[in-house]
């Protein structure tokens, strides 16, 4: 890697869950050496990107902080999702987020949390495997069947272990596609389940995914098969409503089938 690879994926393991992250778990995730880490976080904390905490560990910085919250505010597609994610919430009780793909992992991009005794911890920026989450089956069942493979083998190189056989999973997947939502039965967590819905752009891409996500005792398989088609609404809504607002930038993922046909408000 270059010194901007290091540098984007240094940035990148600081704003992962559990800061401040100490120099020796950032090496560790990012595969560099701990002297390389050190001065990139030197040179990124002399320029506001990362911030030293206590005892010799680091947290993003402001300035990084500062860009992520203006490129969220920026874009039209999420002034287009938030309030679909919102009447979700409000609607089920539940936890409602919205997903992109970049590369072989789903990353959350906005979250609309309920108010509720108790958090699941959901974040923008948390990544998963996408065998391994709701939206991310949700995505894979508008890829070809090559990329679902690749999926699969990518999540098990990097040491996430699929939490079912893959068979398995292949069979979730072509069943999502033809219910139009995927169902997550507590593959991530133990303790959660989660649908999801693919959203596309005006071209038929896909670009992200709508996800409902309870705790097992809250949404069991029945709520999942009632909340399953006003998952798959919301998203055909986001679909259209990205389609008459032109062209949108929150797509990280390149590949996928065309669009099925219409719309549904939720």
């Amino acid at each position: 890697m270059g010194p901007v690879d290091k540098a984007m994926e240094v940035l990148s393991a600081l704003v992962e869950a559990g800061a401040p992250h100490r120099l020796a778990d950032l090496a560790r995730r990012t595969g560099l050496a701990k002297p390389t880490v050190h001065r990139l976080l030197r040179g990124l904390s002399d320029s506001g990107f990362a911030e030293p905490a206590e005892g010799g560990s680091y947290r993003a910085g402001p300035r990084l902080l500062g860009l992520s919250a203006a490129a969220l505010d920026s874009g039209t597609g999420l002034r287009t999702i938030r309030p679909v994610l919102a009447e979700l919430r409000t609607r089920t009780g539940l936890l409602a987020h919205y997903a992109v793909r970049d590369g072989d992992f789903a990353v959350c991009l906005e979250v609309s949390e309920p108010a509720r005794e108790y958090a699941l911890e959901m974040r923008p920026g948390s990544r998963t495997p996408l065998p391994l989450s709701a939206p991310g089956l949700a995505i894979l069942t508008t890829l070809p069947a090559a990329e679902t493979e690749r999926a699969l083998a990518a999540a098990e190189a990097e040491g996430h272990p699929l939490p079912v056989p893959a068979e398995d999973l292949r069979e979730e997947i072509a069943a999502a596609a033809e219910r139009g939502y995927a169902l997550d039965d507590q593959y991530e967590q133990e303790d959660r389940r989660a649908v999801a819905a693919a959203v596309r752009d005006e071209e038929g891409r896909t670009v992200g995914a709508i996800v409902l996500t309870g705790l097992a005792f809250t949404l069991d398989r029945a709520g999942a098969e009632l909340y399953g088609p006003m998952v798959r609404a919301a998203a055909r809504s986001v679909s259209a409503g990205l389609g008459s607002a032109g062209r949108t930038r929150l797509a990280v993922a390149r590949e996928g089938l065309p669009a099925g046909d219409g719309s549904a408000d939720l």
